[in-house]
């Protein structure tokens, strides 16, 4: 059976909450939780910088790897500040059909 985005998404994000119990021992994840919000920035740094050099090779599925620990880890640092999936799928519609340059002019951004 192939799973949808969405579902891949959604049961990864409830996989990601239930971390929050499980023991840091144990779970990766629980790991980061437990060492706070500078561990899960310090990680989600670390994945961004490799994000940046596989984009930067001709390798395909390594910058796929790459990116999807970038998703993984940004969703940890939602999960740990209380922002669901659904917060973030609703921000992304908001933006849709708005060109980018109107919206950014709108936050103020250059």
């Amino acid at each position: 059976m192939s799973e949808t985005p969405e579902n891949v998404l959604q049961r990864l994000f409830e996989t990601l909450e239930s971390r929050k119990q499980a023991d840091p021992s144990s779970s990766y994840v629980a790991r980061l939780y437990d060492g706070g919000i500078d561990l899960i920035l310090k990680k989600l740094g670390e994945e961004a910088a490799e994000t940046l050099i596989a984009a930067k090779n001709p390798d395909r599925a390594a910058l796929t790897y790459e990116l999807a620990d970038l998703w993984f880890h940004s969703l940890v640092l939602a999960a740990q500040t209380g922002i669901s999936l659904n917060d973030i799928t609703k921000e992304l519609a908001r933006r849709m059909g708005r060109s980018g340059l109107d919206e950014k002019a709108a936050r103020g951004g250059q």
